[in-house]
């Protein structure tokens, strides 16, 4: 084949050419051999030069339907074959001066279709003869207007009628966009709405304790007791919390921050005023490793002020267990730190007034519903969720529109940027001669694999494979015990032994960890400088962010090398490694992630409430979404119930929206 045209066909098209040459006319149809091959070809005209059509199968109507010196209007996509220029299987009909055909001389609508439809005439043509009939025979009231007139003159918004009528037929690219505009304003104008209606219920329903004390136990901590400066972020986000807990209203706070910025410090302080006011608070994280790190900074933080901070995990022991479960119930204990294990309806609180919930997309819904009536009846405690994954504001206008969202999007002061770099496989001597470097002055180094085996269908380097390679090189450099220490840790390890290796690096027994993405949240070891990332190119933007977030904790300088593991990488492997080596700022991290993956894979399976559009985008099309968002908050702010006449329409298309949303309630 060439261009995927069968040799034979060419040389029939040739032979067409070569006929037209001789004879000069118009129009040329083959001979009758040529037509039961299911091959029609034409050469049009109009005056200025000659253009080719082609048609390879099912068109015998053509035979009769054009004839030499006939007027047509046609469309479709040209290419050169050959010398000439020619279109494959055109749009195309007869000029009609009397009777003007929906098809011509204007901006015309694709719609997609199959094979199945094709057959049987609802190509993009036939579906648009349909619409075409459905529109000019439509009533009023199947237009009529949903959205209230304020809005459509504030925002400048096109009618109902006008907007569906343009985007299928329009008359200028003006019109069309209006109606774009429209269509798609309106589609995040009622998810808004839902999300605006479902938090002022929240706020009606979810009553809780005020904290209105901020007390010794906060101030003598700030002033005395803190081991770093707060950044700037950082103190607006506990204004912001302040606030708040100041109300009878249950807190409902996502704190987003780029990993290292902080996020555990404004988290213990929350706990700290949620203390003052003589209520405890549980911090739930879905990992031990997680829970234990949280625990261990607590500790810490607490030492010097008597706050009794506790941990329960799946690995508690019996006697401990009985421990903390009386220590809660007397209020002896004021924090506790823990995994699932808090939801266990054995553990019951005094006066439980807050909840911490860090990464809330790995628990459930009624995980986080079975903690929060723990509190005393008739009242909700306050509620911080906390995410190191940053989420672009667009997505998160979208997905937490009814939670309060505070951005921690500075780091630590003396923390120097981690330097990222692309490396390949003929650099990987380099890459260990300098890892050497790094353990020879007195730092860690983690190697990150994708695979825990070797798997058939993929030629990645498993990280046990990884493991007694890098053991075999780093084993007999000098150090102590007659080499340096590799240690190894994976998923298909037992808990404790994960614990145990972690602990050992962290303790610095280990001079390398070889792992899979187990240590992508939790693992807080300042003196490791050097992150390698196997087979870089078959990781997601997010988990390589979150994996370089692991170094870089320290003021020591930090480095990321993502080694790819293919010499040929996909375009979007390009991108997604460039825009690590460009930045590290997590939310344009996350911005280029959801560019290049859209917000279903962004997302992936974890957030089944993400709505789908139909027209609206809400990458492309933030911009509406802001205005749409900001158009349904004022309207419940006014109008609550929706119950005033002039929003009734508004109202029965906003009930018809609810009832064809699904689970979108379930969001957050």
């Amino acid at each position: 084949k060439v261009n995927g045209i069968d040799i034979e066909r060419k040389n029939l098209i040739q032979n067409v050419l070569n006929e037209y040459k001789t004879s000069g006319k118009h129009i040329i149809q083959l001979n009758t051999k040529d037509l039961e091959t299911g091959l029609y070809y034409y050469t049009i005209t109009d005056g200025t030069g000659t253009l080719s059509l082609v048609w390879f199968q099912g068109v015998k109507w053509l035979k009769d339907f054009l004839k030499e010196g006939d007027e047509v209007i046609l469309f479709g996509q040209t290419k050169f074959f050959g010398s000439a220029i020619q279109i494959v299987h055109p749009e195309i009909e007869k000029k009609s001066e009397s009777n003007e055909p929906v098809h011509q001389l204007k901006i015309l609508p694709f719609y997609p279709s199959t094979e199945i439809l094709k057959r049987n005439g609802l190509e993009s043509k036939g579906i648009r003869e349909l619409m075409n009939i459905l529109i000019e025979g439509a009533g009023e009231t199947d237009f009529e207007e949903i959205l209230p007139q304020p809005i459509l003159e504030k925002y400048g918004l096109s009618g109902r009628k006008e907007a569906l009528t343009n985007v299928h037929f329009p008359d200028t690219d003006k019109s069309l966009n209006a109606a774009r505009y429209r269509l798609k304003f309106e589609e995040f104008f009622f998810f808004q709405l839902m999300l605006a209606q479902r938090k002022l219920v929240n706020h009606q329903t979810f009553r809780a304790r005020p904290f209105t004390v901020v007390g010794e136990l906060f101030n003598r901590f700030y002033h005395d007791y803190l081991p770093f400066e707060l950044t700037g972020a950082q103190k607006r986000v506990i204004k912001e919390m302040r606030f708040d807990l100041g109300r009878e209203v249950q807190m409902n706070r996502l704190m987003q921050g780029d990993v290292g910025s902080g996020k555990t410090m404004v988290a213990f302080m929350a706990c700290l005023i949620a203390a003052d006011n003589g209520f405890q608070s549980a911090v739930m994280a879905p990992t031990e490793i997680l829970a234990g790190q949280h625990f261990r900074n607590f500790l810490n933080y607490t030492s010097g002020i008597g706050l009794k901070v506790e941990m329960l995990s799946g690995s508690t022991k019996k006697k401990e267990r009985e421990r903390i479960h009386k220590g809660l119930l007397s209020g002896e204990i004021h924090i506790l730190v823990g995994t699932h294990a808090l939801i266990e309806p054995i553990v019951q609180f005094s006066k439980l007034g807050l909840v911490v919930v860090d990464e809330q997309h790995k628990f459930g819904v009624k995980q986080r519903s079975d903690l929060f009536h723990k509190a005393e009846p008739g009242f909700y405690p306050h509620n911080l969720v906390m995410t190191a994954t940053p989420i672009p504001r667009t997505l998160g206008l979208t997905l937490f529109g009814d939670l309060d969202v505070s951005v921690i999007d500075e780091l630590p002061p003396g923390r120097s940027p981690v330097k990222t770099n692309v490396r390949s496989e003929g650099d990987r001597k380099r890459v260990l001669g300098f890892v050497k470097n790094e353990i020879e002055n007195g730092r860690q180094a983690y190697f990150v694999y994708p695979l825990v085996e070797e798997s058939e269908k993929s030629d990645l380097l498993a990280v046990v494979e990884g493991y007694e390679a890098l053991k075999r090189y780093f084993g007999h450099l000098p150090g102590e015990e007659g080499g340096y220490r590799v240690g190894i840790v994976h998923g298909r390890q037992k808990s404790d032994d994960k614990e145990q290796e972690m602990r050992r690096f962290k303790n610095g027994e280990f001079n390398i960890l070889v792992s899979t993405t187990v240590i992508e949240v939790g693992v807080d070891v300042p003196n490791a400088t050097v992150m390698v990332i196997e087979n870089a190119e078959r990781f997601g933007l997010s988990q390589l962010h979150q994996l370089r977030g692991r170094v870089g904790r320290s003021g020591n300088q930090s480095w990321c090398i993502l080694m790819a593991g293919t010499p040929k990488l996909s375009i979007e492997a390009k991108k997604r490694l460039a825009a690590m080596e460009e930045t590290t700022d997590g939310f344009k991290i996350s911005e280029y992630d959801l560019e290049l993956r859209g917000p279903g894979d962004f997302l992936g399976t974890r957030q089944s409430g993400m709505p789908e559009f139909h027209l609206a985008n809400i990458v492309e099309d933030s911009a509406i979404l802001e205005l749409a968002r900001e158009a349904a908050f004022a309207l419940i702010a006014s109008d609550p119930g929706l119950s005033k006449s002039e929003n009734a329409l508004t109202h029965s298309a906003f009930n018809l929206f609810l009832k064809n949303s699904g689970n979108l309630g379930s969001i957050a």
